[in-house]
């Protein structure tokens, strides 16, 4: 348990440490303008294109994998969803970004960091590919609910191209593509530009994790949505459960990589769920209030996964 702690402790302390300086340094959130491009387009970024470049191709094709991660994604958004839109009446656009809420975890600020960390370089490749797969799927499906909803006023094929440019131009997606080229061909940057890539490989876990709990802290509390535990409970507790059955029952998976799934199936709401919410200017508190509450909840939740993991008290390999 120790060791637990001593990994747990440490990753939520950095997130603690945000959020303080967040509630009591009083700086603007516009201050963290320049902190953000850093982490979105420089640090992460570069922390995927050296771990996955670095990778052999034929790991990085396992479709079976990226299937299955990805639909039990698309089911806990489902079933989120239709918590959303019961308990908002049946308000289309609001439960589309409570679905987002339950279901797209934080695998951009907090997985890479975590995985590794608990698993090694192992995790990088799922770490990359459900990132990238769980990501496009939200890209793709928020703006097409929103646009059946009305709320979205772009048609079909405005709205597909819109899609696939926020895909393809996003810097994460980018960067695990060009990782990929790269290790197809076998290809190695010149050692001072390795070295730089070290440097921001580093620094892109802390300061992501520090960013994060600044930017909570930075999200005013108005109280607790009805809906929101129950969100919760689908994205910290029903996702990264199904991740583990479906993996498991499938087999002929690397450990690894089921437990880097299950990690990142239990990771608290993403910023981009807030985010989301202030593009379309609905369900915005709402969404603030729910990661910062996911946020707090997931301390004692993914620390209970990663003793199972530790424990080996998860079996990878279901029914066999």
């Amino acid at each position: 348990m120790a060791d637990i702690l001593s990994l747990a402790l440490p990753f939520f302390g950095l997130i603690f440490l945000g959020f303080v300086s967040g509630k009591i340094g009083k700086i603007p959130e516009d201050g963290m303008a320049w902190l953000n491009f850093f982490i979105l387009y420089v640090a992460l970024p570069a922390l995927f294109f050296q771990l996955i470049s670095r990778t052999p191709i034929e790991e990085l094709a396992n479709w079976r994998f990226v299937i299955a991660t990805t639909l039990c994604t698309f089911a806990s958004f489902v079933l989120a969803f239709f918590v959303g839109l019961w308990s908002r009446r049946g308000n289309w656009p609001e439960a589309t970004i409570a679905g987002v809420v339950g279901s797209y975890a934080n695998v951009g600020y907090m997985g890479p960091g975590l995985t590794l960390a608990a698993l090694g370089p192992q995790a990088t490749v799922p770490t990359a590919l459900i990132f990238t797969f769980d990501s496009t799927l939200f890209f793709a499906l928020v703006p097409f609910l929103m646009a059946s909803a009305g709320v979205e006023k772009k048609g079909f094929a405005a709205t597909s191209l819109f899609v696939l440019k926020r895909v393809f131009t996003h810097p994460f997606i980018v960067a695990t593509i060009l990782g990929v080229i790269a290790a197809w061909a076998h290809w190695t940057p010149p050692v001072a530009i390795d070295k730089m890539l070290e440097f921001l490989k580093n620094a892109a876990a802390p300061c992501a994790l520090f960013t994060l709990g600044v930017t909570v802290a930075l999200r005013p509390f108005t109280g607790v949505p009805r809906e929101v535990p129950a969100l919760l409970f689908v994205g910290l507790l029903l996702h990264p459960l199904l991740v583990w059955l479906v993996l498991g029952t499938m087999g002929n998976i690397n450990p690894v990589w089921v437990y880097t799934a299950v990690l990142m199936a239990g990771l608290p709401p993403a910023l981009n769920a807030f985010i989301m919410a202030r593009q379309y200017n609905v369900y915005v508190e709402e969404s603030s209030n729910g990661i910062l509450i996911g946020t707090i909840a997931s301390v004692l939740t993914v620390t209970a996964l990663l003793y199972l993991i530790e424990r080996k008290l998860l079996p990878v390999a279901l029914f066999q």
